[in-house]
């Protein structure tokens, strides 16, 4: 691993960083440029504010982001944690140059830094800003770079639409601490969008950026409809390979901010659009750039996840929304062609997995609902949407219509459901998802991070009438448990990558799962469907 020296120029205060062993100990790739902050200007700084922890383009970068009242250079600076003595950072601590550009919406700054080289499995220690004016130190720690993880997935926090910020913000920081305490190693946390109700309010940014775990996990970004009419939610989140063409947003200054873009997490190629331009062409690019995306760079990874803000098998308010029912039309068949394992969407603040789909059908007719081991079949994809992260609002379960959309009509083998989801789901409680990527499959699980009882904003402002499971009709399950969980198979070319123990009891019956034991106990199967 190289790092650069850097040299003293006057005027300047830098830290020298040291090269050979102590660079390779370190585990850190700086990218140099100007210098840190002047001397004149470091006594006036202020520590930087709003920072999160970001997703960079691979496992081994991290992106941080952040808010400043002083458009002075500013940094990253960058150390493992055991080599800090009494939390100062050591003198061949690695700064990492931010790019500072004015704030469009409050009239101060916004800085962003990668910091790359990242090694695995060692805890890292973080500041930002400049001598004079540095941030509290923030740690994370990276994993292994190769194999299974976990990342969770977060839906519409939205602090503010209660009307209450102070009480969303507490349902949304309780959220965190419950997914991140139950599953500590998470690597990633992903957003389903509408991180704030009013795009441009910061009482509402603040609330949400307030928990400490935003600083310790990378957050994934997803932009939705309510992050959108202003430049904050870029300004708040910097996101890696981002695409803004024109082409993607309708030519819609309002829809631009945020973007397409793509990374990759070990096995993971993880793909994000921004589903608030549909109109005028812009499906159409959106299904270019995936295409484009997974070209590229499908090959580098097993498995390939979508995510965006619009929920197109949505079982709830937005579920014969006009966009909806566009969406539904425009993407479907590309993402089955395109091989997609897994959709993660967000707007309706409900939870709702669906059957396999292929081409914009169900690809198994006799696949269950709520079937607990789905093999998705050539074309199949699983889309999922998550519920409230925060409490702040909730949209009841709608039935199925037909006349508002006859496309979207109930399930034959569910007639309460639309005929695309396996499960649907609305208890009125917080939730969250966790993914498993595993060598051979996916595990998919809605688990509960609240009960009817405070933080649970929603509820005490008495937006909803009921809380619980059966509509109210039974006792609030307790924080941890699960709502609905499920693994998934995908299909890969010639079969399904299965590795046969106790652990999968299954073989294919029409595309979904069954439980069958053949020579005795512990020989499974699981036949590929043509």
């Amino acid at each position: 691993m190289k790092l650069n020296n850097w040299t003293q120029a006057p005027g300047l205060v830098r830290r020298r960083v040291a090269a050979g062993a102590t660079a390779a100990a370190m585990g850190v790739t700086a990218v140099l440029g100007s210098g840190l902050m002047t001397a004149a200007h470091a006594a006036d700084s202020v520590a930087p504010t709003g920072i999160v922890l970001g997703v960079g383009a691979t496992e081994s970068q991290r992106a941080v982001s952040w808010y400043s009242s002083a458009g002075t250079t500013q940094a990253v600076e960058v150390a493992p944690t055991s080599h800090l003595v009494n939390g100062q950072f050591p003198a061949d601590a690695v700064t990492f140059p931010a790019t500072v550009a004015a704030n469009t919406v409050n009239g101060g700054y916004n800085g962003h830094a990668t910091i790359d080289g990242l090694q695995e499995n060692i805890a890292y220690s973080y500041r930002v800003g400049a001598e004079g004016g540095w941030s509290p130190t923030y740690s994370f720690k990276t994993q292994d770079f190769e194999g299974d993880f976990d990342f969770l997935f977060f839906g519409d926090p939205q602090i503010g639409s209660s009307g209450n910020v102070a009480m969303d913000g507490a349902g949304w920081s309780d959220t965190l601490n419950v997914a991140l305490a139950a599953n500590p190693n998470a690597e990633l946390l992903v957003s389903g969008g509408d991180q704030v109700e009013t795009a441009n309010t910061e009482t509402q940014w603040n609330a949400f950026l307030a928990p400490d775990k935003l600083r310790q996990y990378p957050w994934a970004a997803t932009i939705g409809n309510h992050d959108v009419g202003g430049k904050a939610y870029e300004q708040h989140f910097w996101t890696p390979n981002t695409d803004r063409s024109a082409p993607f947003y309708n030519g819609s200054p309002s829809t631009r901010s945020g973007g397409d873009y793509w990374y990759i997490y070990k096995d993971v190629l993880f793909i994000d659009i921004n589903s608030n331009a549909y109109a005028n062409g812009a499906d159409e690019a959106h299904v270019g750039y995936i295409t484009d995306v997974v070209k590229a760079h499908g090959a580098d990874a097993k498995y390939t996840v979508l995510v965006y803000h619009h929920s197109i098998y949505s079982p709830a308010d937005h579920a014969n929304d006009t966009d909806n029912q566009k969406r539904r039309q425009d993407f479907p068949t590309a993402f089955s062609k395109l091989g997609v394992d897994l959709v993660l969407q967000g707007h309706d603040h409900s939870y709702s997995r669906s059957y396999a789909i292929k081409n914009g059908q169900k690809a198994h007719p006799d696949e269950q609902p709520g079937a607990t081991q789905v093999a998705e079949g050539p074309g199949g994809v699983i889309y999922v949407t998550a519920n409230s992260a925060s409490g702040s609002k909730y949209y009841d379960l709608t039935a199925p219509d037909p006349t508002q959309d006859p496309n979207y009509g109930p399930d034959p083998l569910n007639p309460n459901s639309h005929w695309a989801n396996s499960v649907e789901n609305q208890e009125h409680v917080r939730t969250y998802v966790k993914v498993e990527v595993l060598k051979n499959k996916l595990v998919v699980e809605n688990i509960r991070s609240g009960t009817c009882d405070a933080p649970n904003a929603a509820v005490e402002l008495g937006k909803v009438s009921w809380c619980g499971p059966n509509s109210g009709a039974s006792a609030a399950q307790p924080v941890g448990s699960t709502v609905d969980k499920v693994v998934i198979h995908p299909y890969r070319g010639n079969g399904y990558d299965i590795t046969a123990d106790a652990s999968t009891p299954a073989s294919a019956e029409s595309g979904w799962l069954q439980q069958t034991t053949e020579g005795g106990a512990g020989t499974l199967t699981l036949t590929a469907l043509s």
